[in-house]
Formats: structure tokens, sequence, C-alpha cells
């Protein structure tokens, strides 16, 4: 079976780990270092290289900083290791999120601050090229989170979470913003925008493997809410949304949903719970999905053994989770932590790594199998 490693970045450096599945353990490995602070990571559809996107700016900073970047790395075919390839490209303002097309011939950037997508070429050799000029008609949306191609490359969806109302400022509403897509090129295709955008604040979806099932996370509603995709065209609204939340356990006043994963057999959706502190709840919620509707049920909430999990990877073989947490917070330390995946989809923690993370934040870890 192929080796997969996973890659975890604190501030501006990245670190391979070696996994063992059955044991649930990492091993660290070599460390590489990005212009500036790693906020994202995606392989290239070879998986012979990795582009990561960095920034010196940060949440909240509206244009802040100067140093944006997408990197390249060559992913060392036998041992995972990583070593920079050809010069990284300059990008306007902070990154948010960042993936390639399905061929990885285009890297898809979203900015969230202020809004915007942008498209940039991959060169034959695979480093990172030429944006290609977009039409001023593109929607970005409000506070995009998330930008993906969808699994035809047919279309990209831009998700834009949206504020919520303060004392002082009304509601900014969520939507899905679904482009098509050609030759690097995005057209305005449909916004999707449940009540207006109200009460509706996605962050991050997934793709379920074989059916027309979309999963999103909704941030400011602690929610998993269902769409179907057909004939390139998603359902104007949810199929379902459902709370993450387990309700009786106490929250903090900064609770947010996160990443949401679908395992690789399709047969349950993960989503992540955050607070920004130790008194909130810091867990995965696991959902069941109907095999012939793809609804979802929650069937277990477990505490991931540290605070603020941003990022979670599920391995290829479906028994194995990284979580990825940003920080430390109430005396338990920065952390990668390891849960196994029983046949039923529950989770089981096995094992916690603390990370020196001195004032910078692990904002991103993945897995990636070597080719």
């Amino acid at each position: 079976m192929p080796k997969t490693v996973l890659y975890a970045s604190v501030g501006p450096n990245t670190t391979q780990y070696d996994i063992d599945v059955a044991a649930c353990t990492l091993t660290p490995k070599g460390t590489v270092s990005s212009p500036a602070n790693v906020q994202y990571i995606w392989p290239h559809a070879n998986r012979k290289f990795l582009y990561a996107a960095s920034t010196d700016s940060g949440s909240g900073m509206a244009g802040g900083g100067t140093n944006h970047h997408v990197t390249a790395y060559r992913i060392d075919p036998v041992s995972g290791a990583l070593s920079q390839h050809g010069t990284p490209i300059p990008l306007p303002t902070r990154p948010i999120h960042m993936a390639t097309d399905i061929p990885s011939e285009h890297v898809l950037v979203a900015f969230n601050n202020p809004p915007a997508v942008r498209i940039y070429k991959i060169n034959p050799d695979a480093t990172p090229g030429a944006e290609v000029p977009q039409s001023p008609s593109i929607n970005p949306g409000i506070f995009p989170h998330q930008v993906l191609a969808t699994p035809d490359n047919k279309q990209v969806i831009l998700v834009a979470r949206g504020f919520d109302a303060t004392a002082t400022k009304p509601e900014d509403p969520g939507a899905l913003h679904v482009f098509d897509f050609a030759n690097g090129n995005l057209s305005n295709q449909q916004t999707i925008a449940p009540n207006g955008g109200y009460g509706f604040g996605p962050r991050h979806l997934d793709f379920h493997p074989t059916r027309n099932w979309i999963y999103v996370s909704l941030e400011r509603q602690d929610q998993i809410a269902l769409f179907t995709r057909t004939d390139g065209k998603l359902t104007p609204d949810a199929l379902s949304r459902v709370d993450t939340l387990d309700h009786t356990q106490p929250k903090s006043d900064h609770q947010l949903v996160g990443t949401v994963h679908v395992h690789p057999n399709g047969r349950f959706a993960y989503v992540a719970n955050r607070s920004r502190n130790h008194i909130g709840q810091n867990s995965m919620a696991v959902f069941a999905l109907d095999p012939a509707t793809g609804m979802p049920s929650r069937i277990q909430n477990v505490d991931t053994q540290g605070v603020h999990p941003r990022t979670f990877h599920i391995d290829p073989s479906g028994k194995m989770m990284v979580v990825a947490h940003i920080m430390g917070a109430g005396g338990i330390p920065c952390r990668l932590t390891t849960f196994r995946i029983g046949d039923d989809g529950t989770l089981t923690f096995v094992n916690a790594y603390d990370i020196e993370n001195g004032d910078k934040f692990m904002w991103w870890a993945g897995m990636v199998t070597l080719p």
C-alpha cells in the first residue's frame, strides 16, 4: 500500500510526520519554511508536489501585511520529504484558502478581506504561474472562506461566510457562489443563499465520494447542511440542517463550526466544533449518512483533547483521523491529536502530540498519499 504522510504547518514552518495507522502514531521528520506563515496547503493531483499559501497578515487585518505568496514544494516519492520547487509567486493580500482544480492545471485562491477569488496557471514543470484575468462581474460574496472545484472540474464553488449582526451593524448574509469553469476562466452561474443568506453562514464544504451530495458546515449556526448537485445545479435550499453541538454540554461565547470531511467510504461525515478557549466545545461531531437520501444524523460528539481544532484529516483507509489545533489555552498546549475510526464511524482518542508554537498558529495540517 502506498505510504501516506502528514504535513502540519506552524507559522512559516511545515513539518512532515510519518504515520502508523494501526497504532495511530505520528513520527516527526523534516521541516521546510515558507516566505511567511502558512495559511493553507494543497497537493498536486499527481501527488509529487505541494502548494503552500502563506501570509504575514492575519484574521481581521484588512489588507494587512505585504508578504503573501504561493510556494511549490517537491515531494520525495519515497520518504515524503519536501524541498522548494521554483520561485514563489506573489499574491495581493492574505490568502485564506487555496486548492487546485482537479487535474492541477490551475491554483484557485480565496481571499477574505477584501473578498476575491483569483486563478493562477500551473506551469508544465508544476511551478505556480501567471494569474488568469477574470471578468469584473465575478461576485465573491462576503468573507469567502473556501474555494473548491467540483469533482467533474466543470465548476468552482466559493463558500462565503458572511458575518453575524453586532450591536452596531446588521448581519451580512452568507452564500455559496457557483461559477462555471473552463480553461481557468470563471463565469457566474448560481448563487445559493437561502432566505437571502440571512441565518446562513457557510464556512467549508466537502463532496460525497460517489453520490451528488454536498455537505456544508455552517459556521455561524453550528450546523451541517446537505445540498445536492444535479446537471451543474445545486438545490436552492438545504435538504437538511442538523446541529453539530452536544446541547447537554456548555458552549462558549465564541463557539464556531469549522471543517467538514466525508469518510472515504461515504457512510459518515465529520465536523469540527471550535471554541476560541478551553471552556466551550472543542469536539468532533460524527454523522451517519443515510445511504438512500444522504441525510446526516449525529451519532457522537467526542472531545478533540485540544483548543480550536481548525483542520483535520482522515487517512485513505478510513481508520485514522488526525486533528490539528491552532493554539493552546487554559493549560492545554497547541497539539495534534489522533483518533481511531471504528467500523461504525465513531472516534476513539489515542494520542496527543504537543507542539511548540510560540506566538504562531498551526493553521493547517493534512495528509498526502505518495505516488
